[in-house]
C-alpha cells in the first residue's frame, strides 16, 4: 500500500510544489485548500498524471469543525494517514505592533499556530501505534522571520513561526516513541503568491541583496527538504528546524 500524505494550503506555492514531488517519489496525496478551487483541481489532474491517487478537500485549518470534517473525508477515502505537511499559512499587509488590530492578530494565530498544532493532533490518531497506526512523519512550516523578528512588517507573522519552531520541538519529544518524527523547514525568501496577499508582489526579487546567496529562492527547493523529511531517508532526524534560506 501506499503512504498517504496530507499536505495543508496545496493549492499553490511551496504546497504545490511539494505535492508534485511527493507524487513522482510515490506517495498518495490529500490536497487542502481554503478557496482556490480551480488550481486545487488542475493540482490533482496533474498529480494523478503522475501516478498518484488523490482527493481534493476544501478546509479552512483556521476552523476546528472544517479540519474534523477533513480528517473524517480521510479516513473515508484512504483509511489510513502517514505523512502531514502542516504548510497551510497566511501572512497580512506590513504594519507596526501598534496600529495591529485584534482581529488580524486573533486570525493570524488561529490559522498559523492552532490549525497546525490541531491538525497535528488528528494526524497523531491516525499514525500512532497507540491508535492502531503505524507511524509517520510531520513537516511544519516555520519562517526565518522566527529568527529576525520582522520588525515593522510583521511582527505577528514571525511571532506565530516562532511558535511552530517550539511546537515541533515539544511534539517531536512527545512522540519520539511512537515510530512518529517531527519536523519544520524554515524557508527564507521565496518566490511565490504569498508576498502578494502582504502587499509586496515583487518582494521577493527585491529582497535579493539581504540573501547571502543573492536571490530568493524556490517553492520547489523548499518542497525538497520538505520531501526528505516525509521520507524515511531522514529516519533518525526529529526535532530538526531545517533552513531552506540561502544562508540568511
Amino acid at each position: 500500500m501506499k503512504k498517504v500524505v496530507l499536505i495543508t494550503g496545496a493549492s499553490r506555492g511551496i504546497g504545490a510544489a511539494t505535492a508534485v514531488l511527493c507524487a513522482k517519489a510515490g506517495w498518495d496525496i490529500v490536497v487542502n485548500y481554503t478557496q482556490n478551487k480551480g488550481a486545487a483541481d488542475a493540482l490533482c489532474d496533474q498529480l494523478h498524471q503522475l501516478g498518484a491517487k488523490t482527493l481534493c478537500i476544501q478546509a479552512d485549518v483556521g476552523d476546528e469543525s472544517q479540519i474534523l470534517k477533513m480528517f473524517s473525508q480521510i479516513d473515508s477515502h484512504f483509511g489510513a494517514l502517514h505523512g502531514l505537511v502542516n504548510n497551510a499559512g497566511v501572512v497580512d499587509m506590513t504594519s507596526k505592533v501598534e496600529d495591529m488590530s485584534w482581529s488580524r492578530l486573533e486570525r493570524m494565530m488561529r490559522i498559523n499556530v492552532i490549525g497546525s498544532i490541531y491538525c497535528a493532533k488528528e494526524a497523531i490518531k491516525r499514525m500512532s501505534p497507540l491508535h492502531a497506526g503505524v507511524g509517520g512523519s510531520i513537516v511544519n512550516l516555520s519562517s526565518v522571520a522566527a529568527k529576525i523578528g520582522g520588525p515593522g512588517q510583521y511582527v505577528d507573522y514571525a511571532a506565530s513561526k516562532g511558535a511552530i519552531d517550539s511546537f515541533t520541538i515539544g511534539l517531536s519529544k512527545e512522540l519520539a516513541t511512537q515510530n512518529i518524527r517531527v519536523n519544520a523547514v524554515r524557508p527564507g525568501i521565496i518566490d511565490t503568491e504569498i508576498h502578494a496577499s502582504g502587499g509586496q508582489p515583487n518582494r521577493a526579487k527585491d529582497s535579493s541583496s539581504m540573501v547571502p546567496m543573492q536571490r530568493p529562492g524556490t517553492a520547489e527547493e523548499v518542497g525538497k527538504a520538505i520531501l526528505w523529511l516525509l521520507s524515511e531517508e531522514s529516519s533518525y532526524t526529529t526535532g530538526s528546524v531545517l533552513d531552506v534560506s540561502g544562508g540568511r
